[in-house]
């Protein structure tokens, strides 16, 4: 496996809802990082998420860069990728290190390439030829299946399918079970709805629903 990544050991997380919770797990489980803590709105530092406490805010970020942490995106990403993108374009203002983690409960095939802050979650299956954009969410018992492409801060949520050959863009949202064909492409800023089964390519910008999914205005 190919996997793209600046990495200091000593890790902060950006975002302590309850996304932050599920990313904790992976992230001990995997045993690679040590979280020194969490980055979230100031009014909340001092709060725990799980035995982590929040202990700054965005104005933080580059004190933690000067001291070498390399940082993870645990905000959630429910349709819309506008928030872990800017977070993500405002870290690398700052040249900051970013962690890709994966589960060890996952599989990553040795023929697939990950890219930086993206996060494989527990059940994950990600296969030959798979290419992983920056800072994705493959979330639990998703399938990334052979040669497939996953463009940039894209989330492939619980249980979803990614078949053989087809892409996905940027900014693009695959609700949980739901299903993408072989061989079909899917654009930049779309929203595939839970258990939607998707049998042709999408344009950008679009929400697709149902089985089989159908273009819906939004």
């Amino acid at each position: 496996m190919t996997i793209l990544s600046n990495i200091s050991k000593n890790l902060i997380l950006i975002g302590g809802g309850g996304h932050c919770q599920s990313c904790i797990d992976v992230i001990e489980q995997e045993g690679k990082y040590k979280i020194w803590g969490i980055l979230d709105e100031r009014h909340k530092i001092g709060q725990k998420v799980l035995d982590y406490e929040i202990i700054g805010d965005d104005n933080d970020i580059l004190g933690f860069c000067k001291k070498g942490c390399s940082f993870l995106i645990t905000v959630g990403q429910i349709q819309s990728a506008a928030v872990r993108k800017r977070i993500y374009l405002h870290l690398k203002k700052f040249e900051a290190k970013m962690a890709t983690v994966v589960s060890p409960l996952a599989y990553l095939s040795s023929y697939a390439t990950l890219s930086e802050g993206t996060i494989v979650m527990h059940r994950a299956l990600i296969n030959a030829g798979a290419n992983i954009g920056v800072n994705c969410i493959l979330n639990t018992g998703c399938l990334i299946e052979h040669n497939a492409r996953i463009g940039d801060h894209s989330h492939i949520s619980t249980l979803a399918i990614v078949n053989g050959d087809s892409t996905i863009g940027n900014e693009t949202f695959i609700g949980s079970n739901g299903i993408i064909s072989n061989q079909i492409a899917i654009g930049n800023q779309v929203i595939i709805g839970a258990g939607s089964t998707v049998v042709t390519s999408t344009g950008n910008g679009e929400t697709w629903v149902g089985v089989p999914a159908k273009k819906n205005n939004r």
